[in-house]
């Protein structure tokens, strides 16, 4: 069994689901390796610097950003994770909208939100609403070390989480040169429109993915089963250790906290509240220079001597 890539909270409003984060994917690639031709021994691939040739250690090595042609900039560790998000184990809802307004392009890879034990209520609260409403949240997720833009929608009895693309991630298809206009202007006409769709009918279905496999992958394992058979080589896979099992969870009045949120949210608008947690930062780095000037200004003060 796979396990988890974190364990954590699936948040929205005041109600917090305990989940676990599931990979909804299966890598099924061949992987191979290079060999020297003339031994048939493994090719190691080095590190080695441009200019003098010689490997680099690990320990020596930077990550640097190259802002112009040859010119670079090295980031240090703390650089990065100053950057890096505070949440690493909660997905917090901070919207829903229609599902049919996201366009396809913007979803990217699929994960699956597995509830823990005795969070199966608030799980199906949500599953089922988001149903039956026709919504998705969108919220964001950490995965491993980076932020991403994600989507929580019902797909059967799971929540599915879908990691989204960015807008700047995504081409626009005004970059290229596209046909636009009418029918007429492309000198398609009423019977060549008629037989098209004549056509797709004739061909329309229902959508079974079981029905599709990856035929060339299927052919290449083959070859390679029977070049292993020829050879008498055997292949040899560890079972993974079992995952840790999810922390219970208290039993959760979730009227009240359903009527909680719908009251939060009735009071501050959802936009707003990104705006209003700003200014409290503000005000807390404004007061830090003021302490720090009191502490200067007690140093430099002397201190009065006692009467004798």
């Amino acid at each position: 069994m796979a396990r988890p890539i974190w364990t954590g909270t699936l948040s929205f409003g005041l109600l917090n689901v305990p989940v676990s984060l599931m990979s909804g994917e299966r890598k099924v690639d061949l992987h191979f390796r290079m060999l020297d031709s003339r031994d048939r021994k493994p090719i190691r691939f080095e590190r080695v610097n441009a200019d003098t040739g010689e490997e680099v250690p690990w320990k020596d090595i930077v990550k640097a950003y190259e802002y112009d042609k040859g010119s670079y900039v090295v980031l240090e560790e703390d650089d990065i994770r100053s950057a890096a998000p505070e949440s690493h184990e909660t997905v917090e809802v901070e919207t829903f909208v229609d599902a049919s307004q996201i366009d396809p392009r913007y979803y990217e890879k699929p994960y699956l939100l597995v509830p823990g034990k005795k969070a199966e209520k608030g799980y199906v609260l949500l599953r089922e609403t988001l149903r039956s409403t026709g919504k998705v949240g969108i919220a964001r997720v950490v995965v491993r070390t980076r932020e991403y833009l994600c989507a929580v929608m019902p797909n059967d009895d799971a929540l599915v989480l879908m990691i989204l693309r960015y807008p700047q991630e995504l081409v626009e298809p005004d970059d290229y040169k596209l046909p636009s206009g009418k029918l007429a202007d492309y000198r398609i006409t009423s019977k060549e429109t008629a037989m098209a769709e004549q056509l797709i009918e004739s061909m329309a279905g229902d959508w079974d993915p079981s029905q599709y496999h990856d035929e060339f992958r299927e052919r290449l394992q083959q070859v390679l089963n029977k070049r292993i058979k020829s050879k008498g080589g055997t292949t040899q896979v560890e079972d993974e250790p079992a995952p840790r099992e999810d922390a219970t969870t208290n039993v959760v009045d979730f009227m009240a906290l359903l009527q909680k949120s719908l009251d939060a949210n009735k009071r501050t608008p959802a936009k707003k509240v990104a705006a209003r947690k700003a200014p409290a930062k503000k005000a807390a780095a404004k007061k830090a220079p003021a302490k720090k000037a009191a502490k200067k200004a007690a140093k430099k003060t002397p201190a009065r001597r006692k009467a004798g």
